[in-house]
């Protein structure tokens, strides 16, 4: 077998794209949100969380580094389905009491030998503190690595900045494996920043990750 044809197996998406269902919600006993797609007819409330939140996200955003002209939401959506149908990705915004108070996606997703992605998130200020990203996280978790309907991967990366203290207990709360600092992994907020990795991989919670949240907030 050449090189190229095994690189091509490890990081090739599958045929058929990502299905993305229609909600994940919480199970009884965690904090009630609930997990959708992203829809055009979000925009307005979306922007407006965004727009909200701006000062307190911006120091932990990604950007890009060849500074490129930036997306209208329109654009950038269309990126994410096309994203959903090559399988390399899924966006979800967060609802809790029926408004979106965040958002979480999965991207990078690479199959083959492999089957691992990147997840990426972020709640609201005023709602921050509530277990909502845990809880978010181990959804998305659920999905991705359990849900027959899901993608079927194996492993998700958490990439976080290495001050920044509310991911970080995330990352704790899921119990997810810490893997050491990547040199400047990702561009954030103007430069190549050093960021800490952790992962949770499918065989860590075979009962689901959301479940195991919920037994062990209930033990401490």
């Amino acid at each position: 077998m050449s090189l190229l044809r095994s690189l091509r197996e490890v990081f090739a998406p599958e045929v058929g794209g990502i299905t993305m269902p229609d909600a994940l919600a919480a199970p009884a006993g965690a904090v009630p949100i609930t997990l959708r797609p992203l829809d055009a007819q979000d925009y307005d409330e979306w922007n407006d969380v965004r727009r909200r939140n701006h000062e307190w996200l911006e120091p932990w955003e990604s950007g890009d580094p060849q500074h490129g002209p930036g997306l209208s939401f329109n654009a950038w959506l269309q990126r994410q389905h096309r994203d959903e149908s090559n399988g390399t990705g899924a966006l979800f915004v967060i609802e809790y009491q029926m408004h979106i108070v965040g958002q979480i996606s999965l991207g990078a997703i690479s199959y083959g030998s492999m089957r691992t992605g990147v997840v990426g998130y972020w709640v609201d200020q005023r709602h921050a503190g509530k277990d909502i990203a845990p809880t978010a996280v181990a959804l998305l978790a659920d999905w991705a690595l359990l849900d027959p309907s899901g993608p079927d991967l194996h492993r998700l990366e958490i990439a976080i900045l290495p001050h920044n203290a509310r991911s970080r207990r995330v990352a704790e709360k899921l119990h997810a494996h810490h893997e050491g600092i990547r040199p400047r992994y990702m561009y954030v907020d103007g430069a190549w920043r050093d960021h800490d990795t952790f992962s949770l991989l499918s065989e860590d919670a075979p009962e689901g990750f959301a479940k195991r949240l919920i037994s062990r907030h209930a033990r401490e």
